[in-house]
């Protein structure tokens, strides 16, 4: 809208010829082209003339979101205080009043006001199951992020009884469901099957659940094509087809994170910053985390020539920020994770889009056309379990050298440590715990008598006992497992060293966990599968030096363990290394790093420049996600399974429709490939894997 139509509809409404319908749609018009100010100023004259209109409690709400969409919270919650003193029965009112004063930092009055939103409803409607169900997602939301698991796991519940296919609902249950130690996790009752509840896990659960590679990459696609909205048309933060041209100027890098903070993400992500080389690229740090400072934060912003705050932009204005910023390779460092902004990534406001550090995975999009990785993570023959093309770091996941050790070391008593034990340890969080995991450890500590388990105290006491209770089941003693309290980073570093071992869960190992432990001289023992999040602790541990820590197969880690905690001068020889090598291995050579990242970042540009970006491949996945959910994970552990593919095959040819293929594998079609035949399917495999389907020209 222009600004002469702006003043014609302010003049309007002072003639009271603009009726409310009229504002919503020249209000609506002003808020795409982001004149949302303008929206704001429309709404506000058109009260001033209509204080008696029946339905002045609409302009209240729409005002409210546009202030909401401005960053303006204390006006939009006096906006949402006046729409239910005006009409108390208007639910979304209510609703969203609650997320307002969670934002503003008060929990208890959210759940209160969510709370008196189920109060209310006494009649059942459509309208009003669907008022419900969101006011219990958003009070067990709250409810998991304060630690009350258990209540939030039953919220859900009461959720997925209402409405079965909840996406959003489905995803957060069995996500607090890992993080109790449940097992099984997936576990259906009735009106939900298991293919329901496999079919929503999210992607970042999912590689905790399963290490099924092929799974992980379509459950990431199936994710996408649910939850990521497609842009509007004629997006003009589309620069897909901008060219790179570097005469006379740097490459601009932009890195899009909600972690650049106080998290295990903004510590890797640091010195990254620092070292960056500023002759040759040119950095922007686009942040879209909770508000607030830490002293990480205010390192980084420090290190970065430009830091731009996006949470409170819509995807349409932050993609058009980065858009404007002419940045040439934008790096999703949330991927499917928490607070991610993919929809910005789907605007392609950058020639070139990067996924990297923040998931361990596939993002499974049409829009990241790189994932960088290294040698270990994803050697050559498992690149078809990528939508994007692969690049490699010498180690690929960074670290921070300048990491703050509390001085004071405490000792095995004050930890409530045996002081003559042999200390395993694992601190990664308990929804990495699998059941066939923690059995491992349990035959572990069967067979080396004395010896104990220190786990991270950080889901509660009842997922405590329920691990103490199953290992006494087990023969295993309840105090052989010990639970050691979160503490600041500096703290828990500090009490690194009282452990021997550290202990590596598998499918989901230890990342920025391990690379503390290796840090505090703490060596670690790793099993590495097939997916990207059980290879990366094996990246970790060769890179620090300890090849001979990383294990392929369970009896092989069950047998290293115990061997290790029998033999305190290897231990001790594997902490000598650690410390000696702490300057000198390629895991914290951070120079090294930098330096082969900004020559990736050269690469791409150039396979930019000559028309070869890649494209990502997406194909035949709804058949490997319609295999995927119908395995029983829980019985199996796909780590054991020998013949992975044929796994695979059977389950397609079991799929089987009587009619011809087309010749080139690349043209089947998901209804396709669910009528291979065994033999047909290895040679499709084979052609996939000798044909270069990454590197052509894309639109994507």
């Amino acid at each position: 809208m222009s600004e002469d139509a702006f003043l014609s509809a302010i003049q309007k409404i002072t003639t009271g010829a603009l009726s409310l319908g009229d504002v919503i749609t020249a209000a609506g018009e002003l808020a795409q082209t982001g004149q949302t100010g303008l929206a704001t100023q429309l709404y506000t004259v058109w009260i001033q003339f209509n204080p008696g209109h029946p339905q002045l409690f609409v302009a209240y709400f729409n005002i409210s979101g546009l202030h909401t969409a401005l960053g303006d919270l204390p006006t939009a919650t006096a906006a949402l205080e006046r729409v239910i003193a005006l009409n108390p029965d208007f639910l979304p009112a209510q609703i969203n009043l609650g997320g307002l004063v969670e934002r503003a930092g008060d929990p208890v009055r959210a759940l209160a006001q969510w709370t008196a939103v189920l109060d209310r409803m006494a009649s059942v409607t459509g309208e009003a199951i669907s008022h419900k169900l969101t006011a219990l997602r958003q009070i067990a939301r709250v409810m998991a992020d304060h630690h009350d698991i258990a209540a939030a796991e039953a919220t859900l519940r009461q959720c997925l009884d209402i409405g079965p296919h909840q996406r959003d609902v489905l995803e957060q249950y069995a996500s607090l469901r890992l993080g109790q130690c449940k097992w099984p996790v997936i576990e259906p009752w009735e009106g939900l099957d298991r293919k329901a509840l496999m079919s929503g896990v999210h992607p970042l659960s999912m590689s905790a659940y399963t290490d099924d590679p092929l799974l992980h990459l379509a459950t990431s696609a199936h994710h996408i094509n649910d939850l990521v909205a497609d842009p509007p048309a004629g997006n003009s933060a589309d620069r897909r087809h901008a060219a790179i041209d570097l005469t006379g100027r740097r490459l601009r890098i932009g890195y899009v994170s909600s972690d650049l903070r106080d998290h295990a993400v903004g510590y890797l992500m640091a010195e990254v910053f620092e070292l960056h080389d500023k002759a040759q690229v040119e950095v922007f740090a686009y942040y879209c985390g909770i508000p607030g400072q830490d002293a990480l934060k205010t390192r980084t912003q420090a290190a970065v020539e430009h830091w731009v705050e996006i949470r409170e932009l819509s995807d349409d204005a932050a993609a058009q920020r980065i858009a404007d910023d002419g940045i040439d390779i934008l790096i999703d460092v949330n991927g499917h994770t928490r607070d991610s902004r993919t929809g910005v990534f789907a605007r392609r406001p950058a020639p070139i889009q990067v996924n990297w550090l923040g998931f361990p995975g596939t993002m499974g999009s049409p829009y990241h056309h790189y994932i960088i990785a290294d040698p270990w993570i994803i050697p050559p023959e498992s690149e078809l379990y990528y939508s994007e093309k692969v690049v490699r770091l010498p180690c690929y996941q960074p670290n921070d050298r300048k990491r703050v050790v509390a001085p004071e070391r405490p000792t095995r008593a004050q930890a409530g440590l045996p002081d003559d034990a042999f200390v395993f340890c694992c601190f990664n969080g308990p929804q990495k715990i699998t059941r066939f995991n923690f059995e491992r450890w349990l035959e572990i500590l069967q067979r080396t008598p004395g010896s104990v388990l220190w786990l991270l105290d950080s889901s509660g006491e009842a997922t405590n006992e329920r691990l103490r209770a199953y290992a006494e089941a087990r023969g295993v003693a309840r105090d052989r497992l010990v639970f050691a309290p979160k503490q600041p980073n500096a703290l828990h570093l500090a009490r690194y060293p009282l452990a021997d071992l550290f202990l590596d869960t598998t499918p989901y190992g230890a990342h920025t966990t391990a690379s503390d432990a290796l840090w505090m001289g703490v060596p670690v023992l790793t099993l590495s599968g097939r997916g990207f999040a059980s290879r990366v602790c094996g990246s970790l541990v060769r890179s620090a030096g300890l090849a001979g820590l990383v294990c392929t197969t369970p009896s092989d880690y069950v047998e290293r363990a115990v061997a290790l905690a029998n033999d305190r001068p290897a231990i001790a020889a594997y902490k000598a290394k650690l410390e000696e090598g702490r300057a000198t291995s390629v895991l914290f050579d951070m120079d090294a790093l930098v330096a082969s990242l900004e020559g990736l970042f050269s690469d791409m540009a150039a396979d930019h420049q000559r028309g070869a970006r890649p494209r990502p491949d997406l194909t035949n996945l709804e058949a490997y996600l319609a295999v995927g959910v119908e395995i029983d994970h829980e019985a199996v552990e796909m780590l054991t399974v020998e013949d992975y593919a044929g796994l695979y095959k059977a389950r397609l040819a079991a799929r089987h429709l009587a009619r011809p293929l087309p010749a080139d594998p690349r043209m089947w079609t998901a209804a396709d490939i669910a009528a291979v035949e065994p033999d047909t399917f290895d040679q499709a495999r084979a052609a996939l894997r000798a044909t270069p389907r990454r590197g052509q020209a894309s639109g994507g």
